[in-house]
């Protein structure tokens, strides 16, 4: 049961970074955890390779708080990749600035990403995870520019950058 405190608290956190995310429905994590995936680590083995922040958003999908990641600016060209495993998941020319506080995108490279159905909240949404390690990365929603129509809505702290190199 969820007390008027415990929503308070919640709300409170979530400014921090995801409080209530954890509060109200926990996480999809059952449902990329029961998934196999090419890279796979131990709860332990991904604390070691992972920060704090890294792990709460790509192994116990967490939200950064909006505006806390440098990519969310990040113009130059390149690819976004995982920061778990270092997949290439999004190049530079599908990133645009959606005004949300996250790194934005119209589409990831082929085979990429996977998704899945998120009830974590009081609606439905699309979580979207690494295709080669199942990490959490963000969610995707309907409202994004052409050429897709789709917003891939990303933490940016769940991916590195690495810039194209100078011809």
């Amino acid at each position: 049961m969820l007390s008027r405190r415990k929503l308070t608290l919640g709300i409170a956190g979530a400014v921090g970074g995801g409080g209530l995310f954890r509060l109200i429905g926990g996480t999809t994590e059952a449902k990329t955890a029961a998934a196999v995936f090419p890279v796979t680590y131990s709860k332990e083995e991904w604390q070691r390779r992972l920060t704090p922040e890294q792990y709460y958003v790509l192994r116990e999908h967490g939200t950064e708080r909006a505006g806390s990641s440098p990519l969310d600016a990040e113009k130059r060209k390149g690819v976004f990749h995982c920061a778990g495993c270092d997949h290439a998941l999004f190049s530079s020319e599908t990133k645009y600035d959606s005004g949300t506080g996250w790194p934005s995108f119209y589409a990831p490279l082929d085979g990429a990403i996977g998704t899945s159905e998120d009830r974590s909240l009081f609606f439905v949404r699309t979580e979207v995870h690494c295709a080669n390690c199942g990490g959490h990365l963000g969610h995707v929603f309907e409202d994004g520019p052409p050429p897709t129509g789709l917003r891939y809505c990303m933490n940016g702290v769940a991916m590195t950058f690495r810039p194209a190199e100078a011809v």
